[in-house]
């Protein structure tokens, strides 16, 4: 697929569009779309439901579970990013992506992305706080304490997010449009350009490190941290119940970081690995966490199992009385 019609800015050759070729290519692209779409679901769902209990009970108006709602609004926003529109393209049959709607889309899922790794460590540092601190944890790590936090991580990663975007605006396109992914992927995109594109490597480089492999490092520090608190303890009792704070963080930074860096590894070292069966990959792990999240807090954590049986309660009583 060869240039669209484009236009010229500042010397620089803007592209009507890409063609995004998603999952059009995949042997089994229909149940494939069949399965996003149930995962898509079960996600705004189950995020939903839990923002809404924590928004409800004041109870549940702790650093906690501040962090867990903003958890939970990053997820429903990272597969919103692509998820709709990769579902669009199998079933239309259409791949084309205007360079607007690229853009766009390249900045909530890279930003998405940013912001799940750095929500994961948010709530490292406040299992942390209270392992480590556990007499004066109420006072360190207040509820406005942690909204100044998101609200840090929310400004700088949408900062560095913009200026990303701002600077692929740079690029001129003047050969290939044709984007092999199930998004208009940044680094296809610098693959594609015809001028010099070492600002947005750099800067894509640059980023990757410090948004993936920085909140991994403070998760490892806190882990590091609590292990040695909970080994102090002399009661196995309290080291059990400390540990068991953790179980549901540990899960969530699992599923999110070890898939992904499983995938580059292997491609990293073989570079054997079919780009269907990568993009497959990758986009089981930018969905699978963000579906699996809600899931794992409402099960592991008894606060909000409580509520919830509370409300199945009340539901159930409405529904004799009525």
């Amino acid at each position: 697929m060869g240039i669209l019609t484009t236009s010229i800015t500042n010397f620089t050759i803007i592209p009507v569009g890409f063609y995004v070729i998603g999952f059009t290519h995949l042997k089994f692209a229909d149940l494939y779309l069949i399965f996003l779409g149930f995962i898509y679901i079960v996600t705004v769902l189950c995020n939903a439901f839990i923002i809404s209990i924590i928004w409800m009970d004041r109870r549940l108006h702790t650093p906690k579970y501040i962090a867990v709602a903003n958890l939970g609004v990053v997820d429903l926003m990272f597969s919103t990013s692509f998820i709709p529109s990769s579902i669009k393209t199998v079933v239309t049959g259409d791949t084309f992506m205007s360079y607007n709607a690229c853009l766009t889309q390249n900045f909530f899922y890279y930003g998405s992305l940013a912001l799940e790794s750095f929500s994961l460590s948010v709530l490292a540092y406040d299992r942390l706080i209270v392992i480590c601190f556990p007499l004066r944890h109420s006072s360190i790590n207040t509820p406005t304490r942690m909204f100044s936090i998101l609200a840090t991580v929310w400004l700088l990663c949408v900062s560095v997010l913009a200026f990303m975007v701002l600077i692929l605006r740079k690029v001129s396109f003047c050969d290939s449009l044709t984007v092999y992914n199930f998004v208009c992927e940044y680094g296809a995109l610098i693959n594609l350009s015809c001028n010099g594109n070492t600002l947005q490597w750099t800067v894509a480089s640059s980023v990757s490190i410090l948004f993936l492999f920085l909140p991994l490092s403070v998760i490892a520090m806190s882990y590091a941290c609590i292990l040695t608190a909970v080994f102090r303890m002399k009661n196995v009792e309290s080291r059990y119940k400390a540990l068991a704070t953790c179980i549901e963080h540990f899960v969530l930074v699992a599923i999110f970081y070890v898939p992904t860096i499983t995938l580059y590894i292997i491609e990293l070292f073989l570079f054997l690995v079919n780009p269907n069966m990568k993009m497959v990959n990758l986009s089981l792990a930018s969905c699978i966490p963000s579906c699996l999240n809600p899931i794992v807090y409402s099960l592991a954590t008894k606060e909000i199992r409580n509520r919830i049986f509370t409300m199945f309660q009340k539901v159930k009583l409405a529904a004799w009385t009525g």
